[in-house]
């Protein structure tokens, strides 16, 4: 299989791109920023830019590399030593797992050592809700291992959602149809006393819920977080007050290795929201993060300017700030316009939006609703 790649095009040319010259990945990609690249070869400064990738169709296509993605990637370190050189991190809506998991697959997926700090996933800033939440009685959902996710952030009572259900009998009217869910709890290595002791779920109430990645069986996850939330985190009892929902981000749809987009979490919470103000007299109340998120790009920058201070021992700095602010632009590259451009659009500056047609963006032109400062226009031949 070989690669053909079209020309970059700025937001605000209207000339068709240039199909004919065909480059590859890599040497595409570098060509945004030549100048900025030299600096993997110096040693006199720090680099003055980052760079945010996101991940599924961007970098990967399931668990498969994109084009020459880890090729590309293997320029932002040292050729020698193999340390990193210029401070990246990806920024995914996508989760489940913990950042260290996360972290390990990408690494070798890649080839190249990607560490924990480098994954900030959609999920990542339910770490700030620890203090609240520590040791109150949460239920996470999601596929992958919401749980673990969660008491690996701090959260010390918490339960996901295959966990809770299982508590309740009859609780899924469609259980019994569903052995390959059976056996996924029956099989579960977290069990309730690696947790510690606790109070019967069926007297204590769910403080709150987080939706921590895609649920895996909407009909029984529609029905036992309604439950919850309409009986004030006591499935069966009287109505109560809604306990707090939490959802990772809000995305409609994302590129899997199917050809057209899949239904994400945004979809979910639609159709939540729709049940649950059928069924119950106040509105649906719960709370977004992720991207688009302009919180999520300032986190994103704090992490790059972490890492661009741990390369302050491996190079002379010359004329560095103190505070970190030394970043003249920050890149995302992305594939959503209205994820990733609109999020990057909304940060402002340092943050210099790439859209690639690489994964759930497919247009010929720009889009005009979130148009990004620069475009590949990207082209397969096989």
């Amino acid at each position: 299989m070989s690669f053909g790649f079209g020309i970059l095009r700025r937001a605000s040319h209207s000339q068709r791109p240039n199909s004919n010259k065909k480059q590859s990945l890599p040497s595409l990609f570098f060509s945004i920023f030549p100048r900025s690249f030299s600096q993997l070869h110096s040693q006199t400064q720090l680099p003055s830019f980052g760079i945010a990738f996101d991940i599924d169709g961007v970098v990967l296509r399931d668990h498969t590399p994109i084009g020459g993605s880890p090729q590309a990637l293997r320029k932002l370190y040292d050729h020698n030593s193999g340390t990193l050189k210029i401070p990246y991190v990806f920024l995914t809506n996508g989760g489940g797992f913990r950042e260290s998991k996360r972290a390990m697959q990408l690494s070798e997926l890649l080839g190249v050592n990607i560490s924990p700090s480098q994954v900030l996933q959609g999920h990542s800033p339910f770490k700030q809700l620890v203090n609240r939440y520590e040791n109150e009685l949460v239920v996470a959902v999601g596929k992958g291992e919401p749980a673990a996710v969660m008491f690996e952030y701090g959260f010390k009572n918490v339960l996901s959602i295959d966990e809770y259900a299982s508590c309740f009998d009859d609780i899924d009217p469609l259980a019994q149809y569903k052995e390959w869910i059976t056996k996924k709890v029956a099989n579960q290595s977290r069990t309730f006393k690696e947790i510690g002791p606790r109070k019967s779920v069926h007297s204590e109430r769910v403080q709150a819920a987080f939706i921590v990645s895609d649920s895996v069986d909407w009909s029984r996850d529609i029905q036992v977080v309604c439950d919850i939330l309409r009986s004030g985190g006591l499935p069966g009892k009287e109505i109560g007050h809604q306990p707090p929902l939490y959802f990772a981000h809000d995305d409609l749809k994302y590129q899997a290795t199917f050809p057209s987009e899949r239904l994400g979490m945004g979809a979910f919470r639609i159709a939540l929201e729709s049940i649950f103000n059928r069924i119950h007299f106040n509105a649906l109340e719960y709370t977004s993060f992720g991207k688009p998120n302009a919180f999520v790009f300032k986190n994103a920058e704090t992490v790059l300017k972490q890492l661009a201070s741990s390369l302050d021992h491996e190079v002379h700095v010359v004329n560095h700030p103190d505070d970190g602010s030394h970043f003249k632009t920050l890149y995302m590259i992305g594939d959503n316009p209205s994820v990733d451009i609109k999020g990057a659009r909304q940060a402002g500056h340092p943050w210099f939006s790439i859209l690639t047609r690489t994964g759930v963006f497919k247009g010929k032109e720009n889009p005009s609703d979130f148009p990004a400062d620069l475009v590949f226009f990207i082209f397969l031949f096989f």
